[in-house]
């Protein structure tokens, strides 16, 4: 069974929007650059030729990359009234126990991860552990440096 990508509408309307993009630009850019150098002569000694087709090859890797999100998406819900648990597509105060430190994320979807801008996904060990938490219940996060203790603070809607 193929994996679900859950995406917000944001990041499907992004995708669709690279898509497009990679298939009607991009594509010609490379085209062009494969036409220009094969024009150079000896193909088996022109690195020009060479580094377009795997400009090639990369951009026919993300436009398979990107259709497959595209045909395996699933649309985080909104749940209006319901803040009492984590969930996707919520952000989350939380306490850092042994250091006392408050830190805020987002949970999204795994496509959506950047964990350097506070944006976690839920398939993440951190994200698991936050989901279905209320306020005032703690979370146990496995780390390599051992275990890692959160207190839920605050839950918002993104």
């Amino acid at each position: 069974m193929a994996k679900e990508y859950k995406l917000s509408a944001e990041r499907l309307a992004a995708l669709k929007e690279e898509l497009n993009y990679l298939k009607t630009v991009r594509e010609k850019e490379v085209a062009d650059q494969i036409k220009e150098a094969r024009s150079f002569g000896d193909l088996s000694e022109n690195s020009e030729y060479d580094e377009a087709k795997n400009e090639q090859g990369k951009l026919y890797s993300r436009i398979a990359q990107v259709e497959e999100i595209l045909s395996n998406y699933v649309i985080i819900e909104e749940h209006e009234g319901d803040l009492d648990t984590v969930r996707l597509g919520c952000r989350v105060k939380v306490l850092d126990v042994e250091f006392n430190e408050e830190e805020s994320y987002e949970l999204v979807g795994s496509q959506e991860a950047d964990p350097m801008n506070g944006r976690i996904s839920e398939d993440s060990p951190f994200g698991r552990a936050l989901l279905g938490k209320t306020v005032g219940e703690e979370a146990q996060v496995e780390a390599p440096a051992g275990i890692v203790r959160y207190k839920v603070l605050e839950i918002e809607k993104i």
